[in-house]
């Protein structure tokens, strides 16, 4: 079975960094589209920032503060979350896909608190 793990998260600061990882079962996450995405409580879960080749998106409200990318030789999908904002708080899911099926992680909580 395919599995994805995220790790990372944790209680921050305003202001403070994380850095998010995503570790696969096997090498499906060097070459395959992934994303993070993350759900807030009572709040849809959102796309925050994909990966297809090596072209990026992020959404507008973390662009600039969060940068994604691929550690090739570790298969691990990565986020650094700096800046944090207390809107930040939520579970970050990673995502792969792989033909027409999508895999995802059970998700780290991130949380963003003074």
């Amino acid at each position: 079975q395919v599995q994805l793990v995220e790790s990372g998260g944790g209680l921050v600061q305003p202001g403070e960094s994380l850095k998010l990882s995503c570790a696969a079962s096997i090498n499906i996450l060097t070459l395959n589209p992934v994303a993070w995405y993350r759900q807030a409580p009572g709040k849809q879960r959102e796309l925050v920032a994909g990966m297809v080749g090596g072209n990026t998106k992020y959404a507008n409200a973390v662009q600039g503060r969060f940068t994604i990318s691929r550690d090739r030789a570790k298969n691990t999908l990565n986020l650094q979350m700096n800046n944090l904002e207390p809107e930040d708080t939520a579970v970050y899911y990673c995502k792969t896909s792989w033909g027409s099926r999508e895999y995802w992680g059970q998700g780290t909580q991130v949380t963003v608190s003074s």
